[in-house]
């Protein structure tokens, strides 16, 4: 057998088209929190692939149930189904508010179908020009175009216009301004329990609340984005259920493979409907092998001791980052819930987020931003106290540079 090719960073730039900068090492294994590099350098991970790696790196349950399934069958094309794909819509249907589930490969492809779903529903209404869409500022909704339209960041949309029109940005957390321009022309309003990439901020919930309230009233459906927040990340199965508001619709991605590649799009038996056979499709989506590995990290994520322990963590972190904090006086504010963590900078370090987890890599620490001015954590749901400790020792040397 031949030698696997000999890699280095720099063929990054020599050979991937250039929409990443991704750091100067590559990971080349990981267990648990930690991985190494090529040189064998160790880190702890508090990035989690974002928010990805709920189990962290090689965990048993995934990778038992990926080898099992790896050797049976992995792909039959949507023309069949297939027996994981069944049990894992059974998991989802049987522990949310949904009904009926629509399998794909990522947050955005989640996104997309609910907001087609939404626009298909507005057409069967028989109400003129219901196709209009609400969305907030800052929103991060995917990168298909549909989604980055949806998305309330410009700098992700614009260089590709003309974008799908008929969708409407208004503040977050500002109940009023969706007054303001929801109507029976409404067909969706989209929104993130809390935003993630937008800098980590919750959504109130009597904002919750009221949208729910706004879409009952004009025949819209509320759609909520848990691709960041859902399987757990905050201490809930989902989100939504700490808010007590139920959505029509639901998106998840992210940590349901637990690494694997895996969207789904959950709804009730009052909108399902408008998706009939041939509306909307997808090859790869609820494929066998996705499939197992997402019904075992699910299976293992939904349980009481996974889910208290999150929120356990969540006040691990925050005391840690309190007390660093209290010496460094570097950030302005912790927020965040479960194991979704955003430091905002004081003003004095505007725009040094980056910088900050760049260090942190230097140190042997992974970690993100949300935005220019917020560090961000979203570590394994199961990070051991031991790690976070170690991480937070690393967090540490890095904002001495900073302060330096």
């Amino acid at each position: 057998m031949e030698q696997p090719i000999s890699v280095t960073r720099s063929n990054f730039n020599d050979w991937m088209v250039p929409v990443f900068a991704p750091a100067n090492f590559i990971p080349v294994r990981g267990e648990g929190s930690r991985i190494w590099d090529q040189e064998n350098k160790e880190y702890i991970d508090f990035a989690g692939g974002i928010a990805v790696n709920a189990l962290g790196h090689a965990h048993p349950v995934a990778v038992n149930a990926l080898t099992e399934q790896a050797t049976k069958l992995w792909h039959v094309g949507n023309g069949y189904t297939n027996e994981p794909v069944l049990r894992l819509a059974k998991q989802l249907t049987e522990n949310t508010f949904a009904d009926k589930v629509f399998f794909c490969n990522s947050g955005a492809e989640a996104n997309e179908a609910a907001l087609k779903l939404a626009r298909k529903v507005g057409l069967d209404s028989g109400v003129e020009g219901k196709s209009g869409i609400i969305a907030f500022n800052n929103a991060f909704h995917g990168r298909t175009l549909f989604t980055v339209s949806a998305g309330g960041q410009p700098k992700y949309s614009q260089d590709f216009a003309p974008l799908p029109n008929g969708i409407n940005h208004v503040a977050f957390n500002d109940l009023e301004a969706a007054k303001a321009v929801i109507n029976e022309q409404t067909c969706a309003v989209i929104v993130e329990p809390i935003q993630g990439e937008g800098g980590v901020i919750p959504a109130d919930i009597e904002f919750l609340k009221g949208l729910r309230a706004l879409c009952d009233e004009f025949g819209a459906l509320l759609i909520f984005d848990e691709v960041q927040t859902g399987v757990g990340r905050t201490g809930a199965l989902y989100a939504y259920m700490n808010s007590g508001v139920i959505p029509d619709v639901l998106t998840t991605a992210k940590a349901l493979g637990g690494g694997f590649p895996v969207g789904a799009m959950l709804t009730t038996d009052k909108f399902a409907p408008h998706f009939s056979v041939g509306t909307h499709g997808t090859t790869y989506g609820g494929n066998p092998l996705a499939s197992a590995v997402a019904g075992a990290v699910f299976e293992f994520i939904n349980t009481p001791e996974v889910l208290e322990g999150v929120k356990h963590r969540h006040q691990y972190f925050l005391d840690a980052l309190n007390a660093l904090n209290a010496e460094h006086q570097i950030f302005q504010e912790i927020r965040g819930q479960g194991l979704l963590i955003g430091c905002e900078l004081k003003a004095e370090y505007a725009g040094k987020a980056k910088d900050i987890t760049t260090w942190a890599g230097e140190e042997g620490l992974l970690a993100l931003i949300a935005g220019p001015n917020v560090v961000r954590f979203t570590p394994s749901l199961i990070i051991p106290e031991q790690d976070i400790d170690e991480g937070i020792a690393r967090l540490k040397r890095a904002l001495a540079k900073l302060a330096k």
